[in-house]
């Protein structure tokens, strides 16, 4: 009997869809993603939803885990009751052993519950790379005994504060602390069962910061800003004080912006070169050629596009993401433009190692597409932030609504022409009708995903004044 397939899961974090070479990004070097971009099957059109916090990388993650929607989670993905079934917790019922290692934003007990092994947990949403507040592995989902105490600001006070972490090892990149804690892990791997390897990495998120190496990779000055920069996004919706729009002054400059997005490519350079590390070990192994590997971000970042700095906004830069699939049974140098979101990964695992997907997983698997490219897994999809953005897109227009305070705005893109989203073409009376389309398609999914069940839909987007304006 032939052992199931290995499954190993690279996860990085406000990783924006287009920073990868092999997809197109010419200033980037990712030579290792490049390799699975030209043995597998890229998805051009991932996503994800948005986020009911400023925290996206939260309900993301637990979308990713439960396969479940947005308004389906509990507590903003910061827990995951029992009746919602795990990616671990399905695969350790069909005979896999699940290793997990790096950042985990949904309470200790899931992660109990989805791995059977691990360490260098990081548990929260970000932190120092150089000095990871990390926990060993707790199968009890406890950490009793990793709860210790600390000054927060020694140089201002002495509060003490608790803190969810039982060891740091100083002065070593987040990156590498994981993938080498991985790739001990796969050497001293000697069971007949299948393994789940999940490594989440702290970056390409802030503070950004690498070895020498990585960061002189990049000079600022040959960066290209985007073209669609602004000094300042248009209007305020309600974010300007958001941690990730805090970054860099108002208004954003040129120069700012080139500096920011060399770090920001010198992390993904150096993510990828650590994940390579991991991939040898495979192959020396002999494990490679039985391994599915799924490559994914949790989050886009704007990183100067709009004016923004952050994710909480429904553009392509911050709802849209990289996703690989390459491994047995996998199209090799292939890409779908298929519509996903994150949550379609954890069915499309189960198809693909023939097991039954749970029923409280509400996404939609990719595995059609694997052997029918113009196969379509969604026509449209839904983007929230918070309770001050919605939108939704067809396969070639977006239209985006804020509600701040006395704001109520619309927007609406061609994205077939305008890919980068810069002409906002709502007021313009031919386009009335898909304005008028696209407002209907909000309302059902609004209806479908049972927004009404979570206090952030209450305030603006009640059924008597939605789209109103």
């Amino acid at each position: 009997m032939n052992k199931k397939k290995n499954i190993l899961f690279f996860f990085t974090d406000d990783q924006r869809f287009d920073t990868i070479a092999a997809l197109g990004n010419k200033e980037i070097r990712t030579p290792n993603i490049d390799k699975l971009v030209e043995s597998g099957t890229a998805f051009t059109q991932a996503h994800i939803p948005g986020g009911t916090v400023g925290a996206i990388c939260m309900p993301s993650r637990a979308m990713l885990h439960t396969g479940r929607t947005l308004f389906h989670l509990e507590n903003n993905g910061s827990t995951v009751p029992a009746e919602h079934t795990l990616m671990g917790e399905a695969l350790q019922e069909v005979g896999y052993q699940t290793f997990g290692t790096g950042k985990w934003h949904n309470g200790t007990e899931a992660y109990a519950r989805s791995f059977t092994a691990g360490g260098e947990i990081m548990f929260g949403g970000m932190g120092d790379h150089w000095n990871v507040q990390a926990c060993d592995y707790d199968s009890t989902g406890t950490y009793e005994n990793s709860r210790n105490k600390y000054i927060a600001e020694p140089f201002k006070d002495n509060n003490v504060k608790n803190r969810l972490c039982d060891h740091i090892t100083a002065g070593k990149h987040s990156s590498e602390l994981f993938c080498e804690l991985a790739g001990q892990w796969l050497k001293h791997y000697d069971s007949d069962d299948p393994f789940f390897m999940y490594i989440s990495f702290m970056a390409p998120h802030d503070p950004r910061s690498m070895p020498e190496k990585f960061l002189n990779m990049y000079n600022p000055a040959d960066i290209k800003v985007p073209e669609n920069f602004k000094p300042e996004h248009p209007f305020d919706f309600g974010i300007r004080q958001v941690r990730d729009e805090v970054l860099a002054p108002y208004p954003r400059t040129e120069e700012e912006v080139k500096r920011h997005l060399a770090e920001y490519y010198g992390m993904i350079s150096h993510l990828d070169h650590q994940l390579g590390k991991v991939i040898e070990i495979l192959k020396d192994r002999g494990e490679y050629k039985n391994t599915i590997i799924i490559f994914a971000g949790d989050n886009g970042l704007a990183v100067g596009q709009h004016g923004l700095f952050g994710k909480q906004s429904s553009y392509e830069h911050s709802v849209r993401v990289p996703l690989i699939f390459s491994g047995p049974g996998i199209p090799a140098g292939q890409k779908r433009d298929s519509y996903t979101y994150l949550m379609d990964i954890f069915p499309t695992i189960c198809d693909l190692i023939d097991t039954d997907i749970p029923e409280s997983v509400e996404g939609v698997s990719l595995y059609p597409t694997f052997t029918d490219k113009n196969q379509s897994i969604r026509d449209t999809l839904y983007f929230v932030y918070a309770d001050l953005v919605r939108g939704v897109k067809n396969d070639r227009y977006k239209l985006i609504e804020y509600r701040h305070q006395d704001l109520i705005k619309k927007q609406l893109f061609d994205l077939k022409n305008d890919p980068k989203e810069k002409n906002n073409l709502s007021d313009q009376e031919e386009y009335s009708d898909i304005v008028e389309e696209l407002s209907i398609e909000l309302t059902r999914y609004r209806d479908q995903w049972d927004e009404m069940v979570d206090p952030i839909g209450k305030k603006y987007w009640q059924r008597d004044n939605y789209h109103k304006g």
